[in-house]
């Protein structure tokens, strides 16, 4: 059983914060990461894909011959089990002591994305999150690090605030392809009318709950990028039914 080092935390959010993001399923943190820690794992990110010969957990499509556009569009999966900087992004002590708020007590790291989001890639229906990780008791939590500016034009997320109290809905097939990746679900059942962007500045962090309704959209830009890092957590003491997200990672 995993047992969870004992560490002194901060108490990054006030109590209105707390309040919001229990009403509206979600909080972003300004200023959470300064720019030249984004600078730094940008580049470093950037280095491990540019190598003549990528490690296995880097490459982008495993068995085939590796093009310069799936280089640097194709997302670099669960990079914080292989690369240290990676693994200590994850565990940001603003991260860190903004979830043990959020839930009360010791969080642990299952799952880490860096997204490329390259000029006019689509976006992700909305969904739930807890549909694709389930966990009990029920404390899955994203961390959304904006690993530059996004706004509407260049696929930010769209959330539908309060939507995380509603429970988990049914999901189906994607129903607009021009829009959204094919591959994925799309909730079913929910009035997307209600859907907000989140406008971010790079190093902002947006924390939010697994059952929030929330989505992006296409990348309308010729030459803008949306990069963004996005870890998944969980409570110390629940545990997750997938077998590849069963690695906790301890975020002391």
């Amino acid at each position: 059983m995993f047992e969870p080092v004992t560490v002194k935390h901060t108490s990054p959010l006030s109590p209105e914060q707390v309040k919001q993001y229990e009403e509206d399923g979600y909080l972003v943190i300004r200023n959470g990461c300064s720019n030249d820690l984004i600078e730094a794992f940008n580049s470093h990110i950037y280095t491990i894909r540019s190598t003549e010969k990528l490690p296995d957990w880097a490459h982008p499509r495993k068995g085939h011959e590796i093009s310069d556009k799936d280089r640097f569009s194709v997302r670099l999966f669960n990079p914080h089990l292989h690369d240290g900087f990676s693994l200590q992004m994850m565990k940001l002590p603003i991260i860190r002591d903004t979830l043990a708020q959020l839930l009360g007590d010791e969080a642990v790291g299952i799952q880490s994305m860096y997204f490329y989001k390259s000029p006019g890639s689509p976006g992700q229906a909305a969904h739930q999150d807890y549909y694709y990780i389930d966990n009990k008791p029920n404390t899955l939590t994203a961390a959304w690090i904006a690993m530059e500016d996004v706004d509407e034009e260049n696929g930010c997320l769209w959330v539908i605030p309060g939507s995380h109290k509603e429970g988990l809905l049914p999901h189906g097939r994607v129903k607009d392809v021009s829009e959204h990746e094919a591959w994925t679900d799309e909730t079913e059942g929910a009035d997307l009318s209600k859907q907000i962007p989140v406008v971010m500045k790079s190093g902002d962090i947006v924390f939010f709950h697994n059952l929030l309704i929330h989505s992006s959209r296409k990348n309308r830009t010729d030459d803008r990028w949306r990069r963004s890092y996005v870890c998944h957590y969980i409570r110390h003491d629940s545990t997750i039914e997938r077998e590849d997200l069963k690695n906790k990672i301890s975020l002391s």
